[in-house]
C-alpha cells in the first residue's frame, strides 16, 4: 500500500513509518519544516515538504494521488494557543479529510482524542483542544467519500510498548504507549471491515491484531 501520513514528523507518525516501511509498504509523511525531513528518511518515509495550515484543498489532493489510504496524525502540539488548535487541530484535519475525496483516497484514519467533543465545555486550552478534535470528528464522520476510522487514544506515554491493548467504542480511561498506538494504526490499515467505527484505545490484555479483529467483528 501507499500510505500518506499527516504530520508525518509527530511521535506517533514517525513510530508508525517504521513499522509501515518495515513490513513493506510505501509511507510518505507531510511535514512543515525542511529540517524534519531527515528523521522521516531514517523511519523509512519519503518527507512531502508542505504547510497544512496555508495550502490548498488542491495542493493536498496533488500530494495523495494513487495512495492507498491517509492517515491525519497531526497536531498543533502542547506549547501551541487557542488559534492552533483551531487552525491544525480543527482546519487541517478538515482539509486533508476534503483533499482525500478530490484525490478519490477512501481510507482515512485520524488520530484524535479520548474526550474530543465539539459541545465540550470550558475555556482553557485543553477545553479548545478538545471541542477542536470533536468538531473535525464529526465533519469526518459526515463525508460519504471516506471509509473512516476514529481512533481516540488515552494518555499518551513514552513507554515501550507491550503490544496488549483494549480497543473498544468506550474503554474508560487509562495509559497506553504510543508504540502501542502505531501498532493499532497499523493493523487498523489493514482492516477495512473496521470504516465507520470510533474507537478509545489505552493499555489492555488483548493482543494488538486480536483486539482490531474483535472490533471489525461488531
Amino acid at each position: 500500500m501507499r500510505i500518506v501520513i499527516a504530520g508525518g514528523h509527530g511521535q506517533i507518525a514517525l513510530r508508525l513509518e517504521t513499522l509501515l516501511a518495515a513490513r513493506g509498504d510505501e509511507v510518505a509523511g507531510i511535514i512543515r519544516k525542511a529540517e524534519q525531513a531527515d528523521a522521516l528518511r531514517e523511519a523509512g518515509a519519503e518527507p512531502i515538504l508542505l504547510d497544512l495550515e496555508s495550502a490548498s484543498v488542491e495542493d493536498v489532493a496533488a500530494q495523495l494521488q494513487g495512495a492507498d489510504a491517509a492517515v491525519f496524525a497531526a497536531g498543533a502540539g502542547p506549547g501551541s494557543g487557542t488559534d492552533r488548535k483551531d487552525s491544525v487541530d480543527k482546519g487541517a484535519a478538515v482539509l486533508f479529510a476534503d483533499a482525500a475525496v478530490q484525490a478519490g483516497v477512501r481510507r482515512f484514519l485520524v488520530v484524535s482524542s479520548m474526550g474530543a467533543d465539539p459541545k465540550h465545555e470550558g475555556s482553557e486550552v485543553f477545553d479548545v483542544y478538545l471541542r477542536a478534535k470533536g468538531a473535525a470528528d464529526e465533519y469526518v464522520r459526515g463525508l460519504a467519500g471516506l471509509d473512516w476510522t476514529i481512533l481516540r487514544p488515552g494518555m499518551l506515554t513514552n513507554d515501550a510498548g507491550t503490544g496488549l491493548v483494549r480497543l473498544e467504542a468506550h474503554t474508560g480511561r487509562g495509559p497506553i504507549p504510543r508504540d502501542d498506538v502505531a501498532a493499532a494504526l497499523a493493523e487498523l490499515l489493514d482492516t477495512p471491515a473496521t470504516a465507520g467505527l470510533t474507537l478509545e484505545l489505552i493499555s489492555g490484555s488483548a493482543p494488538v491484531s486480536v483486539a482490531v479483529k474483535s472490533v471489525a467483528g461488531n
